[in-house]
């Protein structure tokens, strides 16, 4: 088990960003993925597809965040968040297609201190999910809990 994160309320800043480094993300993947897990035709039927909009598989919106969450995971896993409560203006701007190359980034917007008494604050961080061509994949806002010191 590893150790819990070492960075709290208080060590985070307005502002702060981060970057993943890049994945790469394969058709098997999507296909194997969207099998499982939204198996609509367009992402689960590489022959089928390519007859779709897109003309060829594309990642579902599920598969689009569960990569963007595994790559902001390798840079802000250092936080010690309680949980996340809700996501605001969330959107998939392109498709997720097979070879795209995405990385993850965070943007740190505001932190508020918990009113309620209890060692937490709120910190609403943008992120977005970037493709090679510097397109955005995928991005939201999200408000989080986080552990601070005790007082």
């Amino acid at each position: 088990m590893s150790n819990r994160p070492h960075r709290k309320f208080e060590d985070l800043k307005v502002g702060e960003e981060r970057v993943s480094p890049p994945r790469t993300v394969t058709e098997d993947e999507i296909v194997h993925f969207a099998r499982q897990y939204d198996p609509q035709w367009f992402h689960a039927d590489p022959e089928a597809a390519r007859k779709s909009s897109f003309g060829e598989v594309v990642a579902s919106g599920v598969h689009v965040l569960a990569v963007w969450r595994q790559l902001d995971h390798l840079i802000n896993s250092d936080i010690d968040f309680v949980c996340g409560i809700g996501f605001d203006t969330f959107r998939l701007k392109n498709a997720l297609r097979p070879g795209d190359t995405v990385y993850a980034r965070s943007r740190i917007l505001s932190l508020e201190r918990s009113r309620s008494g209890k060692p937490r604050g709120t910190a609403v961080t943008y992120y977005e999910l970037i493709n090679q061509n510097d397109e955005i994949v995928l991005h939201f806002e999200s408000i989080n809990l986080v552990h601070a010191r005790e007082t």
